[in-house]
Order: C-alpha cells, then structure tokens, then sequence
C-alpha cells in the first residue's frame, strides 16, 4: 500500500536532515520535538502557550485517551484537534509501551494483548485491528502501529518473539488503516539492544511501505551507549526519503546525538517533568531552582532565553514559588523548558542547512561541561 508522499529533506549534512513533514493540519519543520500531551493536554501548559514556545506538533496516546473519555467523545467534540484546541499536527501512539508499563495482569498473545485497566482494573483488550481504529476515531495526522515492547534487560529469545509479533501486528494495522489519504501510519522498529533483530525488523518494515519508520523500545534503562549503538545499526537501513521518529528520547544531548545520526523526530516527558521537579535546561546546563543559591538571585533562567519566563521573572521568585508549592512554578518552568528544547532543535535544523553541525554540538558541549549549579555559590 503506497500512501501520499509528505516528506522532503531539504539539506543533508553527514547522516543529518533537515527536511519537513506535510499534515492536513500543517508543515513540521525536521528535525522536530514534540512535547508530550499523553491525555490530550500537556502537563502545565495551554496550547497559546506552547504555540509561543515554537512547538509544531504534539504527541497523544491512545490507550489514555481509549480510557478516559474514549474514542467516540473525543470524535464527538471535533476530533483531537478540537478536543484539546490545537490547530497544528498531533501524532498518536498506539499505546503498546503504555501497555507495558502501566497495565496489570497483562496477557501478550498472538492476537493481541488482554490487560486490566490502570485506572479501575476493567479487563480490556487490544489488538493491532483495535489500536488502529481507535487511532482513527481520534483524528491525529499521524498514527502509530501497534508493536510489542519489551522491556530491558530481555533475554534474546524474548526480544526476537517480540519483534516478529510486531512484524505481523504491523501488517495488521495497514490493513485495518481506514484513512491512508489523511492520516499516516507509522511502523515501529524492535529487537531491545539486539543488532541483528533490529536490522531485519527495518529490513522487513521497509518491504511494507509504510508513510514512516519509528525506533521503539529504547531509553528504557539500556544506557545512551547501547542506544546509540542500537540507532548506528537500524537508521541506515531505514528509507531515505520516509520520516525517522525516534520514541520517548531524551536528553538535550541525546537529540543532538541522534539528530547526527539521521532522526527526524522526538517526543519525551522531560521538559515538563522536570520542570515540575524544578530542574531548568539552560544554554549553561540544568539549573535546580530548589538550591538555596538561588534565593536572591536576580537572574532569569536563561540569560539566552526570550520565553515569557525568562523575560519575566528571577530564579529567586521561582525558588519562592516551588518552596511556596504554588502551580505556578511548574507551569513557568515547564514552559521555559518546553521552549529550550524547540530552540535546541531549531538550532540543530539552522546547523545542518549551514552545513555545521559539529561545531554546534561542539558549542552545545562546551558550554553545558560546566553547569551553573556545580560552580561556588
């Protein structure tokens, strides 16, 4: 099944894209990061806000969204996009990590997977046919397959069953995609940290046409070294002219990383998450506004920084606020963060159109070798 071609690179330097994705919501300039709305919102922040922090596209999660409030009452109010009123691109996991690491009594067969709900342990099931039209009901531009995540350390045996189950579930979901025109589907690569079942899960995807290629199955305690290692065997067997999403990573070096190696997209939690923990990712490193070194400073954040936080307030004032539990400190530093990593990888696009890429790692490693919080108050 061929589907619309909607990708184009515009510059390659070394293994490195800078491209864009085209979406019945809009173009996404590549290399992108999406920030994460798992239930149809991101943690602390509202779509004006994260459309002034430069985000073009979010990430949803069916399986949240399949439990709380279904399918049909988010097709109901408008569709995703309608639902939590973000006009831009939305792509939607399928939900086979979440299944991994949330559901209790978990039954991973053939079929598909039997599982009590999180929430309140309704017993469910959800096949590569299910994740698939659940996907479709919410409306995103682009739409996972459902695969089979294991977890890491896994035994090879393990790692291989689940990778040529994600194999036939692939080719499930392509036959059960009920709108190929307007909303791309994506397959996702397994194997754990196994180079040779990572090579003939790409290998194999490839031969199914799909509208793009996911990395799944990594950051999942297997350590950046083994990650990179993972990517240096699978990104080149993926097309060069397809979309390259690397799942759930990571670290602002880790996108730096992975960008030179030929990803095109990210989502991660760690911009919000860490924000709510009061850890701020700097043009110096991270910044940990609980620190007492931080209660008269006058600072913003980051003096590089045009957020509304940093034009706004000191870290002292953002000290006060996590010591005083106000909501406002997550929000402001979420916001702050979720800013710094569009930058990051607008910066990473500008580098790769100017052909010089190396000396912005090499810029970005300099000035983070030091953070701020590991210097004398």
């Amino acid at each position: 099944m061929t589907q619309r071609a909607f990708f184009g690179i515009d510059v390659v330097f070394g293994a490195a894209r800078a491209g864009w994705l085209e979406t019945p919501h809009g173009r996404v300039q590549t290399p992108a990061f999406m920030p994460v709305g798992t239930q149809g919102a991101v943690k602390g922040l509202l779509p004006s806000q994260l459309e002034a922090a430069g985000v073009q596209m979010l990430l949803g999660n069916a399986y949240h969204l399949h439990l709380r409030p279904g399918e049909q009452v988010v097709a109901g109010l408008g569709g995703l996009h309608g639902f939590m009123a973000w006009p831009h691109p939305i792509l939607t996991d399928s939900g086979g990590f979440q299944v991994l690491s949330l559901a209790e009594l978990r039954r991973v067969t053939d079929e598909g997977v039997e599982f009590r709900s999180h929430i309140d342990g309704a017993r469910l099931v959800l096949t590569p046919e299910r994740a698939t039209e659940i996907q479709n009901a919410l409306g995103a531009d682009v739409i996972m397959a459902f695969d089979d995540c294991v977890p890491y350390p896994c035994e090879r045996d393990a790692a291989q069953v689940a990778m040529r189950r994600t194999l036939a579930w692939a080719r499930r979901c392509q036959r059960a995609h009920a709108r190929p025109a307007d909303r791309a589907l994506f397959a996702i690569v397994q194997g754990s940290v196994f180079d040779d079942l990572r090579v003939e899960c790409a290998e194999r995807l490839v031969d199914m046409d799909f509208a793009g290629y996911a990395v799944g199955g990594l950051s999942v305690g297997e350590g950046d070294e083994l990650m990179y290692r993972v990517l240096d065997a699978t990104v080149p067997r993926l097309p060069a002219n397809k979309p390259r999403y690397l799942m759930g990573v990571g670290t602002p070096m880790n996108l730096i990383e992975c960008i030179e190696r030929g990803v095109d997209l990210f989502d991660c939690v760690l911009p919000t998450r860490n924000g709510r923990s009061g850890h701020a990712f700097t043009a110096r490193g991270i910044v940990r506004l609980r620190n007492l070194r931080h209660r008269d400073d006058p600072r913003p954040l980051d003096a590089t920084c045009d957020c509304a936080t940093c034009r706004g307030f000191s870290r002292g004032y953002l000290r006060h606020l996590f010591h005083a539990r106000e909501i406002a400190a997550a929000v402001l530093t979420s916001l702050h963060n979720v800013t710094f990593y569009q930058r990051l990888v607008r910066g990473c696009r500008r580098a790769i159109l100017e052909g010089r890429l190396a000396a912005f790692k090499s810029a970005f490693l300099e000035a983070t070798s030091q953070p701020e919080d590991t210097e004398r108050a």
